[in-house]
């Protein structure tokens, strides 16, 4: 029997009574124009708050992951570029840590912020094609992605693109709609800023391109100033950056091409861009799962596909729409179908700042009828679950250490190592811990947690970040590290005796607790240079 059967008549109207009040009430503060914005920006900086907390309670006993000490190193100096990557994700760390403590919590504020902006982007981009209640909808569908909330808990280039990106598609809609030199620029300067970001936004600029040359309306665009100002705008603001790419001869490129190599196997080509696909499909399918249950409630089931499309061909400018649907259609093929095509790597991750537009695209079915209560059932799955993972990450946490805590590089005693490290460094030389000489996964956690913050110089790698070099490091002194057992040190022992032959030899051991349970014990070969005299 259901609690609704046994509850008194007079409850039960009241109750529905007060479910229909507060569904209006959001309802009318996500339609109108002032209101919608304070619920959209409260609305993400909520969500921001809360999976920022659930994140520091899911990652408790264990370091950060490297790609985000890699960005805080790469912010400690503001260059161009960073070997590796263009430079905007490193300025935003640098400039993130300037007001905020190098701390674990820090970092996964600066993700779930990151994404609380990329939210309000995306608002502003289903604005342009929906109606305000659609739009709120399309961003609680966004928030219960779980590219939004914890698989969005390392920041990096790719997660940072989650901004960017949705401004070159909010550019685009503006310049395609008021067609004047002012959206141009503002296009121009939107995909400056995503290319800065990581190359891979050529991937959206393309969609951008291929949507203006499709769409019936491809003429008036194409007469105006818009694009043309966009392409004039982007090409000057890049110029800095393309000079510094000569500089270091297009060290970024060396890196993809020795990192996502061409693959002769087929079968292994097919079997990723399968994976890709699959993957990805299976992130969307809470969001569009539950968009569904809010749309038509299961007593509606056996009509909800009409009931879905019942009513007026309302709420939707179906102009921009098209604009949409085709980006996401290009967005979701063509990077599986490049790789199968030009047989090349394609890495799962590379999907994170791609879909973003599968809601709006959904949400912006013409036809499609958003009642009211959508947005409260909406609301309310968002925060229930939000809530329940608050309530269970204390045991998550512990079920994953306890599972884990002997393997995968984030659960090393990383962080012990930086301290330990920075105390040696500090009794011989009585100075600052300047460079560390160690591969990415070593040397980037300890540039993070190390007090001192040394600059992070990675042995053999011909993309270097331009934060430091063999030579200064041996100038100012340094302490490479190898870690034992790992594929990695006979490398890593070669370039240590023809670069450090004149260093101290240490091991250094050590061990990780959580809840009083010790994980495995590291050690590590630490070779101290001295500084040149």
């Amino acid at each position: 029997m259901s609690t609704a059967s046994i509850l008194p008549a007079g409850a039960r109207a009241n109750r529905k009574r007060s479910i229909r009040r507060l569904a209006a009430w959001l309802a009318a503060h996500a339609s109108d124009p002032r209101a919608a914005l304070w619920l959209v920006t409260g609305f993400a900086a909520v969500h921001a708050a809360l999976w920022t907390v659930i994140l520091v309670n899911l990652k408790t006993g264990q370091d950060i992951h490297m790609d985000v000490a890699e960005a805080f190193g790469w912010g400690q100096k503001f260059l161009l570029g960073y070997g590796k990557h263009p430079p905007l994700s490193g300025w935003v760390a640098g400039v993130w840590f300037m007001i905020f403590p190098v701390a674990d919590w820090a970092t996964y504020a600066l993700a779930m912020a990151t994404l609380g902006c990329g939210l309000v982007i995306c608002w502003l981009i289903a604005l342009r094609v929906v109606d305000h209640r659609r739009a709120f909808l399309v961003v609680v569908m966004l928030a219960l992605y779980p590219i939004f909330n914890f698989k969005g808990f390392k920041y990096n280039p790719d997660l940072l693109q989650l901004v960017t990106l949705p401004l070159v598609v909010l550019a685009f809609l503006d310049a395609f709609e008021k067609r004047s030199v002012k959206s141009g620029l503002w296009l121009g300067l939107a995909g400056a800023l995503a290319l800065m970001t990581k190359y891979w936004a050529l991937t959206v600029i393309g969609a951008v391109g291929l949507a203006a040359l499709i769409h019936p309306a491809r003429l008036q665009f194409l007469r105006s100033p818009a694009p043309w100002v966009a392409i004039a705008t982007l090409a000057v603001a890049m110029i800095p950056h393309f000079t510094w790419l000569m500089q270091v001869n297009f060290a970024p490129l060396t890196y993809a091409g020795e990192s996502y190599y061409s693959i002769a196997d087929r079968t292994e080509i097919d079997n990723l861009a399968l994976g890709y696909i699959g993957h990805n499909l299976a992130l969307l399918a809470l969001p569009v799962a539950l968009a569904g249950l809010a749309l038509s409630w299961p007593s509606r089931w056996r009509k909800s596909f009409a009931f879905w499309l019942r009513g007026a061909n309302s709420g939707v400018q179906t102009s921009q729409a098209l604009n949409v649907w085709v980006i996401q259609a290009v967005l979701a093929i063509g990077p599986p179908l490049g790789a199968v095509i030009f047989q090349i790597y394609i890495k799962t991750d590379w999907g994170i700042p791609l879909f973003f537009l599968v809601p709006l695209a959904l949400i912006a079915v013409p036809r499609l009828r958003v009642r009211q209560i959508a947005l409260l059932r909406m609301v309310a799955s968002w925060f229930l679950l939000t809530l329940a993972v608050l309530a269970a990450s204390p045991k998550i946490v512990a079920y994953e250490v306890s599972q884990h805590r002997n393997e995968g590089a984030s659960f090393r005693a990383r962080s012990e190592l930086a301290r330990e490290l920075t105390t040696e460094w500090h009794a011989r030389f009585h100075s600052r811990l300047p460079v560390v000489a160690a591969y990415d996964d070593i040397g980037q956690p300890v540039t993070f947690y190390s007090p001192d913050h040394p600059a992070a110089l990675t042995p053999d790698e011909p993309w270097s970040s331009g934060l430091t070099s063999l030579d200064e490091a041996k100038r100012s002194g340094f302490i490479g590290i190898c870690e034992t057992g790992d594929w990695k040190l006979e490398k890593c022992e070669a370039w240590m005796k023809q670069h450090a032959a004149n260093g101290e030899r240490v091991v250094i051991t050590t061990r990780r607790f959580f809840q009083g349970t010790a994980g495995a014990a590291t050690a590590w070969n630490v070779i101290i240079v001295p500084p040149a005299k």
